[in-house]
Parts: structure tokens; sequence; C-alpha cells
């Protein structure tokens, strides 16, 4: 299955306008840099790319990719490989490494990394993550009550209201299925509660978009969307939306999110920089700032952790397992797939 996502993201690249960088034009110049899939508008890999340039002189332009679509390209790329290094999802780690397309480099900071969020060869490590839960327009309920659990949104006042992204496509949409299959008692391999779950779902008429959908959320046209607690916190802090998170009373997951040098990129000294930069103390603190949860808690600023829910409610997600749920993957799309599509 993961071989049939990767081909059919090689296939759409062109369809969506997310063709490789050009080598010529981008692999040459010595200041330079190509990281996959670090789009400016995702957390705030904007202001980290200014960072990057201003601090160590080397330009990295933007990349719109997602997990799927970076590794694509790089594996369409292997005999003339054109990045340098690439972020993703944490469920993308270990099939990058298994498909060839990253390359051992323990950056500085690797040994305070914990064991269970890095590769133990180097090809890939956490950089920060973030928190699945609900994230709630709360203007666009029309007087009803931010739901409180998963248990809630199968309520009939929320028909129509709910929505998540499709876990045949979307690496979240995946994640959620996981995420209300362990909060209801299931395992990594069995699926019958989150199964049941969506089933019921499907009876509230959800909204199942295929692609992120903060802006769907931010103008009410999704009043409750799974999703991540530093895109709601961006709604409510920096774009000053009506909206709120919720990690529902059963409980939830933290996913992380991973980079590795790829292997033989054109430009490995300068993808190496980018690598230790993003795990320094200034970067570590960007990404607080952007809401997500830095793999060095303690480069959390007091401001940033201020705007986060309490410690109480955080209690309740809980780290997934990226090797469970990878081999989890093709089980969720198939019987998502065949049950409740």
């Amino acid at each position: 299955m993961l071989k049939r996502l990767v081909l059919s993201a090689a296939l759409g690249l062109a369809a969506l306008g997310l063709q490789p960088l050009d080598v010529a034009a981008q692999g040459s110049n010595s200041g330079r840099a190509i990281c996959y899939n670090c789009p400016p508008e995702w957390a705030d890999w904007g202001s980290q790319l200014k960072a990057i340039q201003a601090k160590l002189g080397i330009t990295v332009p933007p990349d719109n990719k997602n997990s799927g679509q970076a590794i694509a390209a790089l594996i369409a790329e292997k005999a003339n490989p054109v990045a340098d290094v690439t972020y993703l999802g944490g469920i993308a780690a270990d099939p990058a490494k298994d498909a060839g397309v990253l390359s051992p480099y323990k950056p500085a900071g690797w040994d305070k990394i914990p064991a269970s969020l890095k590769d133990p060869e180097g090809f890939w490590f956490t950089i920060h993550s973030g928190t699945l839960g609900l994230f709630v327009n709360t203007a666009a309920l029309r007087g009803k009550p931010v739901p409180q659990s998963w248990a809630d949104l199968l309520k009939p006042e929320y028909k129509g209201m709910v929505g998540y992204l499709d876990p045949t496509s979307a690496a979240v949409g995946q994640l959620g299925v996981m995420a209300v299959n362990l909060a209801l008692g299931g395992d990594y391999g069995n699926l019958d509660k989150a199964i049941d779950f969506y089933k019921k779902l499907a009876k509230n008429d959800p909204i199942v978009p295929k692609q992120t959908s903060y802006a769907r959320v931010i103008s009410g046209e999704i009043p409750i969307l799974l999703d991540y607690d530093f895109n709601a916190y961006r709604g409510q802090y920096t774009d000053k939306a009506p909206v709120q998170f919720v990690i529902p009373k059963e409980g939830s997951v933290v996913f992380p999110y991973v980079m590795g040098l790829t292997n033989k990129g054109p430009n490995a000294a300068n993808g190496k920089k980018v690598l230790d930069f993003v795990l320094s103390p200034e970067s570590q603190a960007m990404w607080g700032n952007a809401f997500l949860r830095p793999v060095f808690a303690e480069h959390l600023s007091a401001d940033a952790k201020a705007k986060f829910l309490p410690d109480a409610d955080y209690a309740r997600a809980k780290p997934i397992d990226l090797k469970q749920l990878a081999g989890a993957q093709k089980s969720i799309i198939e019987r998502y797939k065949n049950e409740v599509n």
C-alpha cells in the first residue's frame, strides 16, 4: 500500500503544480539548500527559513509538498538528487528510510533526543510535535456547546458540523482513526473500536476533505475538525478567530514531525547546517512560538506555554508509537475504504 501511495503521489505531482525544483537552477548555488516539504504557511516554516538565511547565510526556498509528495519526488530523483533535507510527518519517517532516500546524520543535540523520537542510525529525528484533538470554530456552532469528547461528535446536534481529513489519503486522517481507536479501548492491531465510531459518525453527515482545511475552519465552513493543537492556537492567537482547541475526555495522541538528510543531496554540507539549526535553542523556541512542542521542552517559552491548554489536559494525550502506526497504516486505509467510505 505504501508503494501504491508513493507512486500515486509521484504521478500527481504535475497535476498539483509541485514539480521537482530545477537542478541546474537550484543545486549549483553553494549558498543554498533545498528542503522538501517546508511550506511557509505550515508550522511557521516561513520564519524558520528567514532565520536560516539570516543566521547561516543559506537560502532555503519554500516548498509546498506534503510528506507523500516529498518521498515520491525523492524516489523519482534518486539518480540525480535535488533536495538536501526533508521534513516529514512521523508516519513517513521509516518508509522514507526504507526507500533509500535518506542518509544518516546525527546533528548537534542528537544525544538529547529521546530514543523513541529518532532513528538509531541517524536517518531521521524529531524536531517538534503536535497533539491531535478538536479544532472548533465556536461561532459556527450557532449556540451549541463546544464538544468535549469523541462521543459528543456522534450527537445529532452536530450533524453536518464535524470534519476530518480522508484517512485513505491524508496522514492526519489516519492518525485520527488511530487516536479514536486507542482512546476508546482499541489497540494497534485491532481497529474495531474506531471503525464502529466512524460508521456511526458517517450517519451524522461528516465533512471529509482530502487536504488540510485550516481556512475552512477559520471561515466557519467546517465548525469542528479533527486536527492539531498548533493549527487551533494559530487560529486563536495569530488570526484572532473565534476558535479553540479541545483534547477529548477519552484521550488522544501526540504526533512527531521529523527531518532527515537526503541521500547524495547536491548541497549536503549546507543541509547538515540546516539540520543542526532546527535543533538549536533559537529554532526550538521559534517552533514553540508557532505553537508546536519543541523536542527539547526547555525551549518552550513561558509566554508560548501559557497559550497552550493546561498540562492536566495534555496528560490525556499519549505519544503515538510510530512503528506500530506505520504497521497499521494499510489496515486503516483498507478498513475505512471497505467499511466506512
